[in-house]
């Protein structure tokens, strides 16, 4: 009798599970809010990561000239000096 009830048990467990778990995580949700109460109100929303590294971003070239880069042929550290510096010749 003990095997038959507890093969019931086994194969019922998700539909008894899922309603359970959705009680509880439902009452969580609403005691946590209910105990956290209501967010301070800004006076402006925050400005997101993307945002604020775009505005940094502007802030740093303000004021630079940029037309005037370095050009390529000058620059040869294009690649880190541990990968490419052993067949390099030397800048004279």
């Amino acid at each position: 009798m003990w095997s038959v009830l507890w093969a019931a048990v086994r194969s019922k467990a998700p539909y008894v599970t899922f309603p359970v778990a959705f009680v509880v995580g439902l009452v969580g949700y609403h005691l946590e809010w209910f105990l956290r109460g209501d967010p301070p109100p800004t006076a402006e929303e925050e400005k997101s990561i993307s945002e604020q590294r775009e505005d940094r971003k502007l802030q740093e070239i303000t004021g630079k000239d940029l037309t005037k880069v370095v050009s390529l042929k000058d620059k040869l550290e294009f690649a880190p000096r541990a990968v490419l510096n052993r067949n390099r010749p030397e800048k004279s």
